[in-house]
Formats: structure tokens, sequence, C-alpha cells
């Protein structure tokens, strides 16, 4: 048992810098729910988080649905917040660009020269950044909770069955794939580049940078013509056909998104009271 759970470790560990949100659909213990389930509610949290704009629906949403992600969907605690890395570094940017003002002269709660001009933060600006900044968070959340319970070619069926355009569902799954097989295939010049010193110094490392992007390019249009004789020797005549298991919807899931909706409706008037 523990050797079968380090083998699983180091998958998540590698999978998590590849096809991390795939491999942890795959895996998901809620994977079993219904595919247009699981998009509408992700959506209608999205826009309810988006609508009741306060801090108590944006907090309750990010605790929530973060737990949900990481009990539901299998993924363990570091892993869900190495993947909310990126987004919260570039919504803390974003966030301190609407906190932050510039003035010729001092100005606001907060102030710092900088010879030419003054930095300042008003209390008010900073309440503002860390509404937009929770509000974010929420919706993001809501959106891995669909991402990394929904593999790739079951949300295009989805998608298709809600009448999206199907070459836009189509090509929205190809580039989907297409980025995992090209970042394997970065990785790997990439790695043979510093064995070989690429990254020795400023120039180097500009020079080697240059080779991998030129040969990327090469190597991904072969990869794609290879790709296209492969699809067309299998029958395909211009659409995909998703297959996808059937899953039927519950009346316990429809009760559990309703009261959910319910209860950040009440979390907004409770706090607008």
């Amino acid at each position: 048992m523990l050797k079968e759970h380090k083998r699983n470790r180091r998958r998540q560990e590698h999978f998590h810098g590849a096809a991390a949100m795939d491999f942890y659909a795959c895996q998901s213990e809620i994977r079993h729910w219904n595919g247009c389930y699981k998009v509408v509610s992700a959506v209608l949290v999205l826009l309810l988080c988006i609508i009741l704009d306060t801090y108590l629906v944006s907090v309750f949403i990010i605790i929530s649905v973060g737990a949900l992600n990481i009990i539901g969907n299998g993924i363990g605690f570091r892993n869900y917040l190495a993947l909310l890395r990126v987004p919260i570094g570039f919504l803390f940017l974003a966030s301190m660009a609407v906190a932050l003002g510039i003035s010729a002269e001092t100005a606001g709660d907060w102030s710092i020269s900088l010879h030419w001009f003054w930095l300042y933060v008003t209390k008010a600006g900073l309440a503002r950044a860390l509404e937009l900044f929770l509000k974010a968070l929420a919706a993001v959340s809501a959106m891995y909770y669909m991402a990394l319970s929904t593999p790739a070619g079951e949300l295009a069926s989805v998608l298709q069955r809600m009448h999206m355009p199907r070459l836009l569902a189509e090509l929205m799954h190809m580039i989907y794939r297409f980025i995992f097989i090209l970042s394997e295939n970065h990785r790997a010049m990439k790695t043979a580049a510093v064995s070989r010193l690429g990254d020795a110094d400023f120039k180097t490392s500009c020079t080697a940078f240059g080779q991998i992007g030129g040969n990327l390019l090469v190597l991904s249009l072969k990869k794609a013509n290879a790709y296209y004789d492969a699809m067309v020797s299998r029958g395909y005549e211009g659409e995909f056909t998703f297959w996808e298991e059937e899953k039927p919807l519950k009346k316990w899931q429809i009760l559990a998104l309703v009261c959910y909706l319910a209860v950040l409706i009440l979390l907004w008037m409770a706090e607008k009271l």
C-alpha cells in the first residue's frame, strides 16, 4: 500500500507539469456525475459570484468549492495550491494595480515619494482591490471544479449538445491536446540543452532559447501533419465523434445545487442587511 501511494504521488507530480488538469479529471471521484450538470452548476456559481458582489459570498465559494475540489476530485491540498499559484499571482498583481494610485503630490491614506511622483493607497482602494481579488479567485475556483472533474472530450461533447458551433468545440479539444504534446517536447529539448551547458551564461541561454523555439515550431508542423494523417487513416471525415459515458442526472444532485445557490443568496442578503 505504501509503495502504491508513493507511486501515485510520483505520477501526480509528473502530470502536474504536463497534463495535470486532464489527469485529475480522469481520476476524479465525481467524474461519474452528469457532464451537463457539472458545466451548468459551475456556470451558475460563477454568475452568482459576479452578481452577488460581496465578501461573504466570495469567501464561501472559495472555501466550499475548494473543499469539493480537494475531497471530491481527489486532489491533494498542496497540489491544489500549486494549481492556484499562477492565478493567485496574476490576481494579486491586478489587484495591486487597482489599489495603487499615482499623483503629482502627496495624497491618499498612505503614500510614498518616488522623486518624480507619489505612489499612494486609500482605504477604499484597498477594500475594492480585496473585493475584486476574492471575487476573481472564487470564479477561478468554480471553473476549476468543472475542469478538474470533466475530461476534455466530455466537455467538448457537452458544449456541442449545448449548441456551441461544432468547429469551435473540435478546435478547442485539438488545441488542448496539442498543448501537452508540445510541452513534453519542449521539456525534452530544454533538458537536452541544459545537459550540454546551454545555460552557461546569458548569451548562450538566449541562443539555446532561440534554437529550442525554432525546433519546436518545425516539430509542431511535422506532428500536426502526422496526426492529421493518423486521423484520416482512422476514418476522420471532418467531424469528431466524442465518446461519452451515459451518466444519468440524480435528484439529490439537483437538490444539492438548489440548496447551494440558495445559501449564496442568503449570505448576500445577510451581508446587505
